[in-house]
């Protein structure tokens, strides 16, 4: 057995009794009646003909233990019916509805639920019963309870919605009474409420914002760098630009600055002398580029010719050198080689 926030989920230590009634209707289901261990709690002589004992019927885990991770359980099989443990809390008794009958049905759930409706319960209900039976499920942070007989629970997050519904088909008896004020079957479904539509709302805009935030910061550093800001027009920095224009490193520079001042219409009748020996500076600088350019374009040819002779000759030489070995007759080879010789 195993126990959590005072309540008790027993198996094979249920009292002699109870046990024995338990085990008949779930053999008279023919369902094989095992205990949380495993166990079988029927002998093999009183289970029914057409049962396999060799299938393993295992029992499915109560996610009310103490210690369930939020891992959900292996898929059941559809023609497998689910057998659900009597759940005992300290002032009533919940139990299991026929694991025949289909479960109970539950409406779509809405986003960000946080909140159950649970109907059917007894009328001597109160709330600090219903606390402690729905305490296991997890924090509650409200319960709205209404004069009839159902009320709202609301959970500090949302899987412990999933833990509520666990409980919905089970019938509640409050301690040993057969009152029928005492005695309900309890349905629990996802509950539409503001409180949770608006907090899903917030999550979902702040998440919102953060993809926003790295779609911003992921192109920006796709971005091509900003070229750098270029000066304004000045005396001083005319004259700076004349020097640079000069400069083999710095001429690509100067020439965008050069461009700039003129795009900006800096040009004027007090300027014009001093942009007029900055274009002559850069055209001075672009032929005698130019001239280098043709210079080496001429060298670059007679480099070319020069390689192209010397593999011309070597090419003839080793043509010359397998006709020498391929002569039987080294006199006639030498002959053939003065031939060619002299010819050429």
């Amino acid at each position: 057995s195993s126990s959590s926030g005072g309540v008790t989920t027993r198996g094979e230590n249920r009292p002699p009794a109870m046990a024995s009634a338990w085990a008949t209707a779930m053999n008279n289901l023919g369902i094989m009646p095992v205990g949380i261990s495993g166990q079988q709690l029927v002998s093999d002589s009183l289970c029914i003909q057409r049962f396999d004992p060799a299938l393993g019927l295992i029992a499915p885990i109560n996610p009310m233990m103490a210690g369930i991770s939020l891992v959900p359980p292996p898929p059941v099989p559809p023609d497998m019916p689910v057998i659900k443990e009597i759940i005992h809390c300290k002032s009533c008794t919940l139990f299991p509805q026929n694991p025949n009958l289909p479960p109970p049905s539950t409406r779509e759930r809405p986003p960000g639920c946080k909140t159950v409706f649970v109907g059917g319960l007894p009328e001597n209900a109160t709330e600090e019963i219903i606390r402690e039976v729905f305490d296991q499920c997890g924090e509650i942070t409200a319960i709205r309870k209404s004069k009839k007989n159902f009320c709202h629970i609301r959970f500090s997050e949302e899987f412990m919605v999933d833990k509520a519904l666990y409980l919905s088909g089970y019938r509640m008896r409050i301690g040993s009474s057969t009152d029928k004020k005492d005695s309900g079957r309890i349905h629990v479904d996802f509950a539409q409420a503001r409180d949770d539509l608006y907090e899903w709302e917030c999550k979902q805009r702040l998440l919102a914002r953060e993809e926003r935030h790295r779609r911003k910061v992921h192109e920006a550093r796709l971005r091509p760098p900003s070229p750098p800001p270029i000066v304004h027009y000045s005396e001083h920095e005319a004259t700076l630009l004349a020097e640079r224009l000069k400069d083999d490193h710095k001429f690509n520079e100067a020439t965008a600055v050069l461009f700039t001042w003129i795009d900006r219409g800096e040009v004027n009748r007090r300027t014009a002398n001093h942009f007029y020996s900055m274009i002559q500076s850069a055209n001075s600088h672009v032929r005698r580029l130019m001239s280098e350019k043709a210079q080496h374009d001429e060298e670059m040819e007679r480099a070319k010719e020069a390689f192209k002779n010397a593999l011309l000759a070597i090419l003839t030489q080793c043509k010359e050198c397998s006709l020498f070995q391929t002569c039987p007759d080294v006199s006639m080879a030498t002959e053939i080689l003065c031939v060619k010789l002299f010819h050429r």
